[in-house]
C-alpha cells in the first residue's frame, strides 16, 4: 500500500476534521436545539415581563388623560351654568358689568365677556383683571373677528345651547400672544331671544384653572389639533428614562380639541424579572425535553403503523384492480408490474421485472415499429397521459388489442426516474363494438321494412276517399244515363260529374305524390292561397256525406281574409279528414246535426307574423278525457272500420306547416278541432267569385239519388 503524498495530506486531514464535526452534530443535535429553546424561553419572558410593567405605566397615564379630560368637561360645564345665571339674573346694563367682573374674577380663565343683543351689536363688555387688555378687531363685518363671532353664534342658534368656536392665535400688547377660543351662549329661547354672551376662552388658562396641580406635577398637559401641533402647553416633562404619550379628544358643540399628556417614566427593572424568569425556563424546558422524547416516540410508533398499513392497502389495491400497471426506468427496463398485467399478458413477474427491449409481449412482426415508438417515449418529446392503441402478444402467442395510457414517474426527490403505464384490454370493447354494428344493420333494415309499412297503410288511408268520391260520382252518372226519361240538362251533369271524377282522380295523384315526398323527406312545395278556396275544393265531398247523413253545413270565412302559405293538397286533405269525422261523430246524435267551418284571424302579439285560425266544430256527444289522452296516437281508433291514422296524419301535416292541430268542447255541446295557418307576406286576396253552384251541386244529389 502506497504512503499519501504530501499534498494529498492537507486535504484527508480537512476531510477527517469534517467527518468528526458531523458526528458531534448528529450527537448533539438535540441538545443544542434544546439549549436555544431554554435560551429563547428566558428571553422571551423577561420581554413579556418588562413589556407588562410599560404597559401598565401606559394605562396609569391613560388613566390620569382620562381623569383630566373629565375635569376639563366639568369645569366648561360649571362655566356654562354661570353663564345662564348671569344671563337670568342681570337684564339690566348697569347692573351686569359688576357680575360680569366678579365671575371673570372667579373664572380667571376668561379672558373677556360680552353681552350682544341679537343682531350681535356689542351692549356691554368686560376684560379680566388678570390679563392685559384682550383687544378684538371685529368693528367691520368682514373682519375674520366678526365673522368668527357669527358663525359661532350662528351654531349656538341651531344647537339652541353653547357653542363654541375653533381656536385662533391672538396677539397682546408687547408683541405677545396666545391661542384663545371663545364661547357663545344664547340668552332666552325661541321667539323671546334677548341675545349672545360672548365669552373669551384663554386655552393656557384652560388647563391652569380646571386641572389640579397633581396632573402637572410630572408630565405636561397639552391642547393640540388633530396634527399634533401644539396650542397650549402647562408642566414639564422630566425625563429620567422613557417618554410615554397619551391622547384625548375633547369633542365640543362647534370644535375638536386634542388634550395630550407627555410623562417621562422610569424604565422597568431588569433584575426581578430575570430571577422569576430563569426559574420559570428551566422549569419549562425540562418539561418540554420529556414532552419532546414522548411525542417522537409516539410519532415513531405512528408512522410504523401508518406505513404498514399503506404497504398493506398498496397491495390489496394493486391485487384488486383490473387495469394493468406497468413501470419501467428511464432506459426501458420494466421495474414493477401488477397482477393485473401478469393475468393479461401469461407472464410471471419475475419474467418480466429487469427485462430490457424488446419485451417478451411485443409480437415480432411489429417489434421494430414498437422500438422506435418506446425510443420517442424515452426521449421525452411524446406528450405524456396520451392513450395510445397497441397490439400485445400473450405468452400462449395469441395477439389482443390494449390501450396504453403512460405520464412520467417522478420519485420523492423530485426527479423523474422513469415512466408509469396503464394497460387496458380492449377484447370486450372490440367485441360489444361488433355486436353493436350487427345491431343497428338489423334495426336499419328493420326501419326500411317499417317506413314500408308506414307508406302502405298512408296511402290506404288516403286514397280511400277521393277513390269513394269517384266511386259515388260514376255511380250518379251512370244512373242519369240508364234512365229512358232524362230531364233537360242531364248531359250537363254527366259532363260536371265526370269532371268531378277526373278531379278526385287527379286529388289521388296527388295523394300518391305527396306520401311518396313524405317517405323520401322531401321538402313540398307550398304557396299562398286564398282560405276561401281550400274551403272550395272540399265542400262538395263534404256536402255529399252531410247530405248522406242529414248534417247541415255552415261555413264563416269572410272574404277580405289575407291568404296563407301552405300546400294545399295537405291542408285540404286535413279539412276533409276533421269534417269527414265530425260527421261521423254525428251519425248517432239525436239533437240538430250542424257542422260549422270557420276562418278568422288570431290576435298576435306586436312584431310576430299573421295567423288564420281554421276551426271544424259538431254538435256531437264530445270527446272522453280517456279517449282524449289517446286521440292523437297512431292505429288508435273509436271505429269498427277505422284504421286510426287520420287524426296522427292530420296532426304531422299541420306540424310541419309549423302549426299544432288543438281540440276543445264546443258550446252548447259538441267538439272543435282548429289549427293556425301563417298569413303569407305581401299578398292580399280579393273576393272569390261564387263558385258554380248549381253544377257542383248536381252532380253529388244525383249520386245521392243513385245511391238510394
Amino acid at each position: 500500500m502506497s504512503a499519501a503524498s504530501p499534498a494529498e495530506r492537507p486535504a484527508r486531514g480537512l476531510r477527517a476534521r469534517l467527518a468528526t464535526l458531523a458526528a458531534l452534530w448528529r450527537r448533539w443535535r438535540l441538545w443544542a436545539v434544546l439549549g436555544l429553546v431554554v435560551a429563547g424561553l428566558l428571553g422571551v419572558l423577561i420581554w413579556l415581563a418588562r413589556n407588562h410593567e410599560i404597559d401598565e405605566v401606559q394605562r396609569a397615564l391613560d388613566r390620569e388623560s382620562n381623569g383630566a379630560a373629565l375635569a376639563l368637561r366639568q369645569g366648561l360645564a360649571r362655566r356654562q351654568q354661570d353663564l345662564h345665571g348671569l344671563a337670568t339674573t342681570q337684564t339690566r346694563v348697569d347692573a351686569w358689568a359688576p357680575a360680569a367682573l366678579a365671575l371673570l374674577d372667579r373664572h380667571r380663565d376668561w379672558l373677556r365677556l360680552e353681552w350682544r343683543d341679537a343682531s350681535l351689536h356689542l351692549l356691554a363688555a368686560a376684560d379680566s383683571p388678570y390679563y392685559p387688555p384682550f383687544v378684538t378687531d371685529d368693528t367691520g363685518p368682514q373682519s375674520q373677528q366678526a365673522q368668527r363671532i357669527r358663525e359661532t353664534c350662528a351654531n349656538a342658534q341651531r344647537f339652541d345651547g353653547a357653542a363654541y368656536s375653533d381656536s385662533h392665535f391672538v396677539q397682546r400688547p408687547g408683541g405677545v400672544g396666545e391661542e384663545v377660543m371663545q364661547l357663545c351662549q344664547p340668552i332666552g329661547a325661541g321667539t323671546r331671544r334677548g341675545g349672545f354672551l360672548l365669552v373669551t376662552y384663554s386655552l393656557g388658562g384652560m388647563l391652569e384653572a380646571m386641572l389640579a396641580p397633581t396632573y402637572t406635577q410630572r408630565q405636561s398637559v397639552a391642547f393640540t389639533e388633530l396634527d399634533g401641533t401644539r396650542l397650549a402647553i402647562q408642566g414639564t416633562v422630566r425625563r429620567p428614562g422613557r417618554l410615554f404619550t397619551s391622547q384625548q379628544v375633547l369633542d365640543l358643540p362647534g370644535t375638536t380639541l386634542m388634550l395630550r399628556l407627555d410623562g417621562g417614566r422610569q424604565a422597568p427593572d431588569t433584575l426581578p424579572n430575570v430571577m422569576t424568569a430563569l426559574v420559570t425556563g428551566l422549569s419549562i424546558a425540562l418539561i418540554t425535553v420529556l414532552l419532546l422524547l414522548a411525542r417522537d416516540f409516539r410519532r415513531r410508533q405512528q408512522a410504523e403503523a401508518e406505513l404498514a398499513e399503506a404497504l398493506a392497502f398498496r397491495k390489496a389495491m394493486e391485487n384488486s384492480l383490473v387495469t394493468g400497471l406497468r413501470a419501467r426506468d428511464l432506459h426501458g427496463r420494466i421495474t414493477y408490474v401488477n397482477p393485473a398485467f401478469c393475468d393479461m399478458v401469461g407472464f410471471a413477474p419475475q419474467e418480466l421485472i429487469g427485462h430490457a427491449l424488446p419485451a417478451p409481449y411485443w409480437p415480432p412482426e411489429h417489434a421494430q415499429e414498437y422500438g422506435e415508438r418506446q425510443a420517442v417515449r424515452l426521449s421525452g418529446t411524446a406528450p405524456p397521459r396520451e392513450g395510445l392503441e397497441s397490439l400485445f402478444m400473450r405468452k400462449d402467442g395469441t395477439r389482443f388489442p390494449v390501450l396504453i395510457i403512460e405520464a412520467p414517474l417522478i420519485g420523492a426527490a423530485g426527479k423523474q426516474t422513469g415512466w408509469m403505464g396503464a394497460v387496458l384490454d380492449l377484447t370486450a370493447q372490440r367485441r360489444a363494438e361488433e355486436h353493436s354494428r350487427a345491431s343497428q344493420d338489423r334495426l336499419a333494415a328493420s326501419a326500411r321494412l317499417a317506413t314500408v309499412g308506414e307508406m302502405a297503410s298512408l296511402m290506404s288511408h288516403e286514397l280511400n276517399q277521393p277513390l269513394a268520391a269517384i266511386s259515388s260520382y260514376a255511380s250518379g252518372s251512370l244512373n242519369l244515363l240508364d234512365g229512358e226519361a232524362a230531364p233537360t240538362g242531364t248531359m250537363a251533369d254527366v259532363r260536371v260529374a265526370l269532371a268531378r271524377i277526373a278531379e278526385q282522380a287527379g286529388r289521388a295523384g296527388k295523394v300518391i305524390n305527396s306520401v311518396h315526398d313524405l317517405v323520401r323527406r322531401r321538402a313540398s312545395q307550398r304557396h299562398a292561397v286564398a282560405p276561401a278556396a281550400l274551403l272550395d275544393a272540399v265542400l262538395p265531398l263534404v256536402q255529399l256525406q252531410a247530405r248522406k247523413l242529414g248534417v247541415r253545413v255552415q261555413l264563416d270565412c269572410p272574404s277580405t281574409l289575407p291568404a296563407v302559405w301552405c300546400e294545399p293538397t295537405v291542408i285540404e286533405q286535413v279539412l276533409l279528414n276533421l269534417a269527414r269525422n265530425a260527421m261521423q261523430a254525428m251519425a248517432d246524435s239525436a239533437a240538430p246535426r250542424l257542422l260549422r267551418l270557420t276562418v278568422h284571424a288570431e290576435p298576435q302579439p306586436r312584431g310576430a307574423r299573421a295567423v288564420l285560425r281554421f276551426a271544424v266544430a259538431d254538435s256531437g256527444s264530445g270527446i272522453s278525457e280517456e279517449v282524449a289522452r289517446q286521440l292523437f296516437t297512431p292505429f288508435f281508433t273509436t271505429k269498427a272500420e277505422g284504421m286510426g291514422l287520420g287524426l296522427s296524419l292530420c296532426r304531422t301535416g299541420i306540424e310541419q306547416h309549423g302549426g299544432t292541430l288543438e281540440h276543445a268542447p264546443a258550446l252548447p255541446r259538441g267538439t272543435v278541432f282548429s289549427f293556425g295557418l301563417t298569413v303569407a307576406d305581401g299578398t292580399r286576396h280579393a273576393p272569390p267569385a261564387a263558385p258554380a253552384e248549381t253544377p257542383a251541386l248536381h252532380a253529388p244529389a244525383a249520386a245521392s239519388g243513385a245511391a238510394r
